[in-house]
């Protein structure tokens, strides 16, 4: 047994920290004491009885470590250790109490074991987890306890004498067990807190392992989903008349399937707080319009009359998220549209100033069966399906409430739904929203002439992203590993490298920290990140490695446009930056 699992064993080296902490309390209850003793008995003694005292407590706090450090394998060892720690401190405090017993008059018997059952409860504290500890500080006030009375034998009545014994025994009964009640009551403090933790880590790990399982899974999807994209994209923009509407069809399926991947993925990053929203400033009513117009047709298609009150009252400059405000409105009025079969859907909007900007409040109210109060309450709950069948007939996760609730709350609002039997549903989500210019959107660029390395394990891949670079005029050369991407970058000048994340052998990270390291064309040359992971922390870990811009997968062509427009808008600064 090593020395430090021996201290554990006998609980001295947290006794010993526990007095450390409590040295500053005690060495100005002995100067407290010596003042107050020597203006009312008269006793100037008591100062060199207090530089007594804190020497003893400045010996002992020099004096720990050392002992603690020596061999320690048997409990006479650690006896031995406590006796030369504790022992001394509580000699030198139980004097007091003698010398209060015995002269301080007929208040005196009462001051002495006042004196000296505090200090004993005061151990209690100082040995918590110690028994040796406990017993080294405790004995010593013990026996003065017991010897005051005794030293009166001849001056007492034989009944009073065992009267004050008879106390001085309770006393020191009570104070036993005071210690073992706080002992036994830490110790299951202790068991019930390393049970609470354990519970914990298992279920933070089990978390971890769903959120990794999730990402990987994501990475494979993500690649299929990517090519149907830009496939669709790719026929319905250079494809015959009568392959458009097929291409529009295909292109929908898609971005349905890249819907339910989202939702997985964000109600993977809530469950581990880490989705976060951002704060830019943009157009209010550009987002809320773009929303209702994407809808308009799914209503008309059911009959369905789509209405909004008040949109003339919602303010234009805002500060928010509005991917995640374009993420929640569209889940509600998805929602409204699937689940009414006749009627309207009646967007109704409210603002107000408030201090710094706008409280907006955007109700999605439908004319649908309604609920009932118990399925209200189920509304937010994740993979909640209310009504049996419900996933077949009208498709979804069971999650877009759920994490639009959170999302509502990550900006600072709410999201709420009041609802009857035979009445509709009503959803309101309240934000407030700082007021602020809205920047000009960026221009997607029209042509570019640029050399475009693709890096991707992946043959669809390669091919999705030579589909959506093909507008642009480019046509990138593709490589299926990272180690053939170096090669190829030793010898010939490229202007953006467009690099897989997860690729086997050598990822996209360890490759650009390669080509960083090496002299050569493309040293500084832009690596944009295409990766399915699009987390805070996966870019961070981009960046560090030396890439420049990241592109989330599936692969939006507006999300690449602009990090190829950023990318070689600074690539004179970096050439200049590396002469």
């Amino acid at each position: 047994m090593t020395n430090s699992e021996a201290e554990d064993r006998f609980g001295l080296r947290a006794a010993v920290a526990v007095r450390r902490a409590h040295l500053p309390a005690r060495v100005i209850t002995a100067v407290l004491m010596a003042a107050a003793l020597h203006a009312a008995m008269g006793w100037p003694a008591m100062w060199l009885w207090a530089g007594v005292y804190i020497a003893v407590q400045m010996g002992d706090t020099w004096i720990g470590p050392r002992l603690l450090a020596r061999p320690m394998d048997s409990a006479a060892a650690a006896a031995n250790v406590a006796i030369i720690l504790f022992m001394p401190s509580a000699l030198v405090f139980g004097a007091v109490g003698v010398a209060l017993w015995s002269n301080a008059g007929v208040y005196g018997p009462a001051l002495g074991v006042s004196v000296i059952a505090g200090a004993m409860t005061n151990v209690i504290a100082l040995s918590r987890g110690s028994r040796i500890a406990f017993a080294a500080s405790a004995v010593p006030y013990g026996l003065f306890l017991l010897a005051m009375p005794l030293s009166d034998l001849g001056r007492v009545s034989s009944p009073l004498l065992t009267t004050m014994l008879i106390a001085t025994g309770l006393i020191m009964l009570n104070i036993i067990g005071a210690w073992i009640t706080t002992e036994d009551a830490r110790r299951a403090e202790d068991r019930a807190k390393a049970e609470a933790d354990q519970r914990r880590a298992e279920a933070e790990a089990a978390v971890e392992a769903k959120s990794a399982y999730i990402a990987a899974i994501s990475h494979e999807l993500r690649t299929p989903i990517s090519a149907i994209l830009a496939g669709a994209a790719e026929l319905e923009r250079s494809g015959e008349a009568s392959a458009r509407a097929p291409a529009r069809l295909i292109a929908h399926a898609g971005q349905m399937m890249r819907a339910l991947l989202d939702d997985l993925l964000d109600l993977s990053k809530i469950e581990v707080g880490r989705m976060e929203v951002e704060a830019i400033p943009f157009d209010l009513r550009a987002t809320v319009n773009n929303a209702l117009k994407m809808w308009r047709p799914q209503a008309r298609e059911k009959g369905l009359r789509m209405r909004v009150e008040g949109a003339r009252a919602l303010p234009a400059r805002v500060v928010g998220d509005p991917t995640r405000l374009n993420q929640v409105l569209n889940n509600l009025l998805s929602n409204a549209i699937k689940f009414t079969a006749n009627g309207a859907v009646t967007v109704r909007i409210a603002s107000a100033p408030a201090p710094g900007g706008w409280a907006v409040s955007l109700c999605v109210a439908d004319t649908g069966p309604g609920m009932t109060p118990e399925k209200v309450a189920r509304l937010f709950m994740p993979f909640e399906q209310l009504e049996a069948g419900a996933a077949r007939k009208h498709g979804g996760s069971g999650l877009g409430l759920a994490i639009s609730r959170e999302l509502a709350r990550l900006m600072g609002g709410d999201l709420t739904a009041v609802s009857a039997p035979g009445e509709g549903a009503a959803f309101t989500l309240e934000l407030n929203l700082p007021a602020a210019e809205v920047a000009a959107p960026a221009a997607a660029p029209e042509s570019v002439e640029a050399r475009v390395l693709v890096v991707d394990d992946h043959a669809v891949n390669r091919q999705a992203l030579t589909l959506v670079l093909a507008p642009l005029g480019i046509t990138p050369v593709t490589i299926s590993s990272a180690e053939e991407g170096l090669e190829l970058l030793a010898l010939e000048r490229f202007d953006v490298v467009l690099m897989d994340v997860y690729m086997p052998d050598m990822d996209g990270r360890d490759a650009t920290r390669l080509l960083r390291s090496r002299p050569g064309p493309n040293q500084f040359v832009p690596v944009i990140a295409i990766t399915a992971s699009a987390t805070e922390r996966d870019w961070e870990a981009c960046r560090a490695a030396g890439m420049t811009g990241h592109v989330a997968k599936p692969i939006e062509p507006a999300q690449l446009y602009a990090a190829l427009e950023e990318a070689l808008a600074a690539t004179p600064t970096r050439e200049a930056e590396a002469a």
